[in-house]
């Protein structure tokens, strides 16, 4: 009884971080970890879940669609989100709310969900989508300078990492246990997204 309680408190647990993410405030510029500006940017991706959690929901989705999917995927969305960035340096801030992570939550884990059975260039498309639109709210307000500019191929390097390692353990799954259990991991980002959207609502 005991063994079956500790994987529900994980996810329980997991759920509410989730849904208490809107709480955090947004921030354009980027902690400094003391090591240079590469790993601040590294840093900021890896503690970022509005940003870490889309990217590996979209991973998930060009996993379970095939190598050639992630392939086109994995140059697609670092590339964009590096461009993103770029272009927000010298922009205002943006600070994004709860409505908009939740969004992109119950979008992307819903398509992991249904195991959506995009093109190529659909899903080439939602990943360059994907990039340039949180590359360039993460490039709002850091300003224009060589250390930012490192910072954010720090960060692309960092999306890069990600995607290129949870795409290749997806592709690899043959049994059709495995491939439901990614598609389980699709429904808890939706119902991640699904309970933000509420939280984000609860005061209209």
């Amino acid at each position: 009884m005991m063994a079956r309680k500790g994987p529900i408190l994980c996810r329980s647990a997991a759920i509410v971080t989730l849904a208490l993410l809107p709480c955090c405030p947004a921030r354009a510029h980027l902690e400094a970890t003391g090591m240079g500006p590469v790993y601040d940017g590294l840093l900021h991706f890896l503690t970022s879940l509005d940003d870490l959690v889309p990217a590996l929901a979209l991973a998930l989705l060009a996993g379970l669609r095939g190598a050639e999917y992630g392939r086109r995927a994995l140059f697609a969305l670092p590339a964009a989100w590096l461009l993103g960035i770029l272009a927000g340096l010298t922009a205002a801030t943006i600070s994004t709310g709860a409505l908009w992570t939740s969004l992109w939550f119950l979008v992307m884990g819903g398509l992991v969900v249904a195991d959506a059975k995009l093109s190529l260039p659909a899903t080439t498309m939602l990943a360059a989508a994907l990039g340039l639109v949180h590359g360039y709210v993460n490039g709002t307000g850091m300003g224009l300078s060589p250390q930012t500019v490192i910072a954010a191929v720090g960060l692309a390097s960092a999306v890069f990492i990600l995607f290129v390692l949870v795409a290749a353990f997806v592709v690899q799954l043959r049994a059709e246990w495995a491939r439901i259990a990614v598609r389980v991991g699709g429904s808890w980002i939706a119902a991640s997204g699904l309970l933000m959207l509420g939280w984000s609502m609860r005061g209209v």
